[in-house]
């Protein structure tokens, strides 16, 4: 159950259509979370470490991640976040 993180070319980001998805942010910050449903997002801002009990990752601008359905992880948000996402 590991978390995927890519980059996206212009073409990968217009083909999801990605900057259509609604934005999330959040401020500084650390927090537990569940994920019900497999989410995918792209940072437009930021940096994040997430952990779970398979893995440590960081993330930031640019950076496409899967979280697989069922993931339960820690989030701590090192700068502000900011990205588009959507379940499914």
């Amino acid at each position: 159950m590991n978390i995927k993180i890519t980059k996206l070319t212009e073409d990968e980001i217009s083909r999801k259509e990605i900057r259509s998805w609604p934005i999330w942010s959040c401020g500084v910050s650390e927090f537990d979370w569940e994920y019900g449903d497999t989410e995918s997002c792209y940072i437009l801002d930021g940096e994040v470490e997430v952990q779970s009990e398979f893995e440590t990752v960081e993330f930031s601008v640019g950076d496409f991640v899967i979280f697989p359905k069922g993931l339960k992880c820690r989030w701590k948000v090192i700068r502000s976040v900011r990205k588009h996402y959507s379940f499914g």
